[in-house]
């Protein structure tokens, strides 16, 4: 099978490999002026209170340097840098619109000094190998074409003794709270974007690549076949988020 052939998920549709980051750059180009409204709408806040525990568990140093993919207008980042002190970071996104949307915060500005924004590819990182302290990747991974991919790459560009935490919707071990979720999710997020952005389809792709995204234990095997070492994962809000952990070792 050439590469033209092979198909992946986009939500629930079947599409080819070589179009989906494609499909997903626009996504994120149409919603990307609504995106931290939309987040703060969807989750009544709880995605902050979700990224100060990747930050606890984290728990940046001074000096150290941050690589977050997928990384959007910031969020992580930011806390990152308050929690170092001391440090620098990328953020790496594929999508140049949410770059510019980060860049014209408030903390962009006071961390400017210690702050870079490069567009880039999750399975192709315009990086170095060996470089980076700490990995991170919130509400992304389930976008990337080839998971994989992007786990190698993850690898390939921190330092030995480097960290990978990846921030990422989940699976509830609990068949009617997941039940409950899934209402929520497929009746009120959708409509909240045609309402809020203006655009109903891209919530309802997001809402479905949820449920495609593999579940906290199948998600930690990838992780481990991609050579990380000591990982774990801690569930978030029931399970509806978890974080998972890794070390190149």
């Amino acid at each position: 099978m050439t590469e033209d052939q092979k198909t992946t998920h986009f939500g629930y549709r079947d599409v080819p490999e070589s179009e989906k980051a494609g499909m997903v750059h626009g996504v994120f180009s149409k919603v990307a002026s609504k995106y931290d409204v939309m987040n703060d709408l969807m989750s009544v806040g709880i995605h902050r209170i979700w990224k100060d525990a990747m930050m606890d568990w984290l728990a940046p140093r001074p000096g150290q340097r941050l690589l977050d993919v997928a990384g959007g207008t910031g969020d992580v980042a930011f806390r990152f840098l308050k929690r170092a002190r001391s440090g620098s970071a990328v953020v790496c996104d594929m999508t140049e619109q949410m770059l510019i949307e980060g860049r014209k915060r408030a903390d962009a500005e006071k961390m400017a000094s210690s702050l870079d924004w490069v567009v880039g590819d999750a399975m192709a990182l315009p990086f170095e190998s060996n470089t980076f302290d700490t990995y991170t990747i919130s509400f992304g991974i389930r976008n990337v074409t080839r998971i994989p991919d992007a786990l190698a790459e993850a690898y390939r560009v921190l330092k030995p003794g480097g960290r990978l935490m990846v921030l990422e919707f989940s699976h509830i071990p609990n068949d009617m709270m997941q039940k409950a979720y899934d209402l929520y999710s497929f009746n009120v997020i959708p409509v909240m974007g045609q309402i809020v952005a203006g655009d109903r389809d891209s919530y309802q792709y997001l809402v479905e690549s949820i449920r495609k995204f593999p579940d906290q234990e199948t998600f930690a095997q990838m992780i481990r076949q991609a050579g990380f070492g000591q990982v774990k994962y801690r569930n978030l809000s029931l399970g509806i988020a978890a974080l998972h952990s890794g070390w190149k070792i």
